[in-house]
């Protein structure tokens, strides 16, 4: 009886041990391999903040930047909105830009309208002082007839905007305003983003 208690005694030692050493060999790994450190382990997976070649890294960021912008004017050479600058993508641009686009406008021939008055002067001054006057007086006009052009334009743009958009369209930090003002001054077929419509008349909804 007293050998039977101890047989079964170390036996339960022996089962014991068994269990201890494959919990063990679990944690190691499982398949006869040690479970790798934790210093280890963040050394692999550690990445330097500082590329080796630097030259190299720089090319590398003005290739992207480069690949980048192209791109992006393409995109607004050609309309393709997606593609365009964050900016650019705003709804209340777009509606702006289909705005100014729609309507015409005195003020986009302002540049070949001053080079006219500018040749027309020039003669002016050699032949006639009456004609150089009226060639002065006329480029003025023009002149104050284009302001009130981009006021009157933007009076009723910034009505539309507030009431698709809210206040926010209008807000001094969203330089609408100017932006309108830059298009429309820009000759249509020059304007960059493209115009959606070949045509005048598409006004937005």
């Amino acid at each position: 009886m007293t050998w039977k208690l101890f047989k079964g005694h170390g036996s339960d030692d022996s089962t014991a041990g068994q269990d201890l050493e494959g919990r063990e060999g679990d944690r190691s790994g499982g398949k006869g391999r040690p479970t790798p450190k934790r210093r280890q382990a963040e050394q692999r997976n550690l990445r330097p903040l500082v590329p080796k070649d630097r030259k190299a890294s720089r090319k590398a960021a003005k290739a992207r930047l480069r690949a980048k912008e192209n791109e992006q004017y393409e995109a607004m050479r050609t309309g393709d909105i997606s593609h365009m600058p964050k900016a650019e993508r705003l709804p209340w641009r777009i509606y702006i830009r289909d705005y100014v686009d729609a309507r015409f406008g005195i003020a986009e021939f302002t540049m070949p309208m001053i080079l006219i008055f500018f040749v027309v002067t020039m003669f002016g001054m050699t032949l006639s002082p009456r004609i150089y006057t009226i060639a002065m007086i006329a480029m003025y006009a023009y002149i104050v007839a284009v302001i009130i052009d981009l006021a009157f334009m933007w009076f009723k743009l910034k009505k539309r905007l507030v009431a698709k958009f809210g206040e926010r369209a209008v807000a001094k930090g969203s330089r609408s305003g100017s932006y309108a003002w830059m298009r429309a001054w820009q000759y249509r077929r020059w304007r960059m983003p493209k115009p959606r419509y070949p045509k005048r008349g598409h006004w937005p909804e």
